[in-house]
């Protein structure tokens, strides 16, 4: 009996924190759904960490509330096997119980097996208390984890950025985008002398007698997991109150390094010209019960729900360089708020809706600000980058974060799904287009009223096609099936032989490209629509022509 005792305590252990080393753990995020993940939905994260930049560690315990959507004795979480889990209780019936744990150093997934089936519509929580080292970001935002700095004072200067790894990197969850949390409590306990600054709204301070204090947030929208954030240095802030289109007033606050004082107030005042461009044609900032905030970072930016990382040189045009005359840093940021995190996609294989959209936010904004050449400027230098070697959404079941991030995709869900909404803006015209901008964020005019969290909705590639077709009258099913389902770029060669002009569009699979296309005549503008992918017209033979002269069609040419 005793030595049946300590063999289950044995293996209990190693279950716990000790790894068989078979295969390299990969980092990546979203992926299969597998059914120990499929068969419950997490309503409710408590988060209760210390964070310790002395020796870069993070400690403490994970609340995590969730219903039961299929009968199950087993789930699944998250969290990087190099971090130590100490304990596991399940916390049902007003009970709570330690819970058999099964882990190895392979995989970020562990499995918790109950005592007994979970019934569907039963709401729970297990407790995992855990800690460590997480993995610290080599070139954040890009290659994420921790970020672990110093401000030019010497201080402390802390953050995360893990949109490409996913958060179980730091804490553990479900880590899927097809599950939002509800809501997420966050309390981080940090030195005394540092400012900590996270999503949501603030709760207070809790001074401790020991050199610590305890920061209480709380997000009262759903959320993606990867946007749960930690900032935190010696900031001072500026902030003001700002009256939302749809009437109701927030908060913009700023943290930043005291040393950025005269350049953040120069910044400032940004941020509120933006995010009222924005609400007038895409609707309402969404997390208005929340509030705006941006927080210096040391990395570059992230668009961390309610609280985006700003780390760009406080000039304009730090991004793009196109002399538009704004921050583009923070305005790609600050689009994300509404493409990524109000419109999430649930599966990473349409992750262009997030950065193709929220990058054609810039041109836009351009245009707002300079006119039209200034918008045509920045679209032509954003096509110098497009690569097209992969579909930039693909029809794959599922794809997760590192099969974008793989080969020449991760920039194209950039700047190839900014111009395609570029030329599905041609295609369609202005009215109906901004329309469907509209539409896609808010599907309905009362929806821009709402702050509870119903605002917050997913979508994919195939909804925008249907909305757009419904606005439009048109079929385009065409048009997103050569730019976003296709790799290759549709090509237009054009002849000219006398008087005689033809275009011939070449388009891979030979499918039927009835793109319209403008043409310049001496001083003329037609626009022509193919039959059978070719245009055939006469010209005199003195006169001058010119293709798509304003550059509508992302195309060889």
């Amino acid at each position: 009996m005793l030595r049946t005792v300590i063999l289950t305590l044995f293996l209990s252990l190693i279950a716990l924190n000790g790894f068989a080393q078979d295969r390299e753990l990969v980092y990546e995020s979203g992926g299969e759904l597998p059914p120990e993940k499929a068969s419950y939905d997490v309503h409710y994260y408590d988060l209760n960490l210390k964070i310790d930049p002395a020796d870069s560690t993070v400690s403490g315990n994970v609340g995590i509330h969730f219903h039961v959507v299929h009968p199950t004795n087993v789930i699944a979480l998250d969290l990087d096997p190099r971090l130590s889990i100490e304990s596991v209780n399940w916390i049902g019936d007003e009970r709570e119980r330690p819970i058999q744990l099964e882990r190895n150093s392979s995989s970020k997934t562990f499995y918790l097996y109950f005592p007994e089936t979970l019934q569907p519509g039963l709401s729970t929580s297990v407790d995992v208390a855990y800690s460590g080292q997480p993995i610290v970001g080599d070139n954040p935002p890009w290659t994420g984890g921790m970020v672990w700095d110093r401000t030019p004072s010497g201080e402390p200067w802390v953050g995360v950025a893990v949109q490409s790894l996913g958060a179980w990197t730091w804490w553990p969850n479900k880590d899927h985008p097809t599950d939002k949390a509800d809501s997420v409590a966050i309390n981080y306990t940090m030195p005394e002398n540092l400012v900590v600054a996270a999503n949501g709204r603030s709760r207070g301070v809790t001074e401790h007698d020991d050199g610590w204090k305890t920061s209480h947030w709380f997000v009262s929208s759903p959320i993606n997991n990867y946007n749960v954030t930690v900032n935190a240095a010696p900031y001072e802030t500026i902030s003001e109150t700002f009256t939302s289109t749809a009437g109701d007033e927030m908060e913009i606050t700023f943290w930043f390094l005291p040393e950025f004082r005269e350049q953040s107030e120069r910044l400032f005042p940004q941020f509120a010209e933006q995010i009222r461009f924005l609400e007038e044609i895409v609707g309402p900032y969404p997390f208005r019960a929340d509030k705006y905030g941006v927080a210096h970072a040391p990395y570059l930016g992230m668009e961390h729900q309610s609280i985006i990382a700003y780390g760009a040189s406080f000039e304009n045009d730090n991004l793009f360089g196109q002399n538009a005359g704004y921050d583009d840093l923070h305005q790609h940021e600050l689009a994300h708020e509404w493409w990524g995190n109000l419109v999430s996609v649930w599966d990473w294989r349409d992750f262009w809706i997030h950065e193709g959209i929220g990058t054609y936010m810039q041109p836009l904004y351009a245009e707002h600000l300079n006119g039209e050449e200034s918008y045509r400027e920045m679209m032509e230098f954003l096509r110098t980058r497009i690569r097209s070697t992969r579909a930039t959404a693909p029809r794959e079941s599922s794809m997760s974060s590192l099969d974008i991030r793989e080969g020449e995709r991760g920039g194209d869900v950039y700047y190839k799904g900014a111009w395609f909404m570029h030329t599905l803006r041609y295609v369609v015209g202005d009215e109906n287009f901004f329309r469907i901008l509209r539409r896609f964020a808010y599907p309905t005019e009362e929806m821009e009223s709402i702050t509870t969290g119903e605002q917050v909705r997913y979508a994919t590639t195939d909804d925008l096609l249907h909305l757009a077709e419904d606005i439009s009258g048109m079929d385009l099913a065409w048009l997103f099936e050569v730019y976003l389902r296709q790799a290759e770029m549709p090509e237009l060669s054009v002849t000219r032989a006398g008087l005689q002009v033809v275009m011939q569009w070449h388009i891979p699979g030979n499918i039927n490209f009835p793109m319209p296309v403008e043409v310049r005549v001496n001083e003329e503008w037609i626009t022509l629509v193919p039959e059978n992918n070719r245009i055939s017209f006469e010209i005199p033979e003195s006169a001058d022509f010119e293709v798509d002269p304003h550059h509508w069609i992302l195309k060889k040419l």
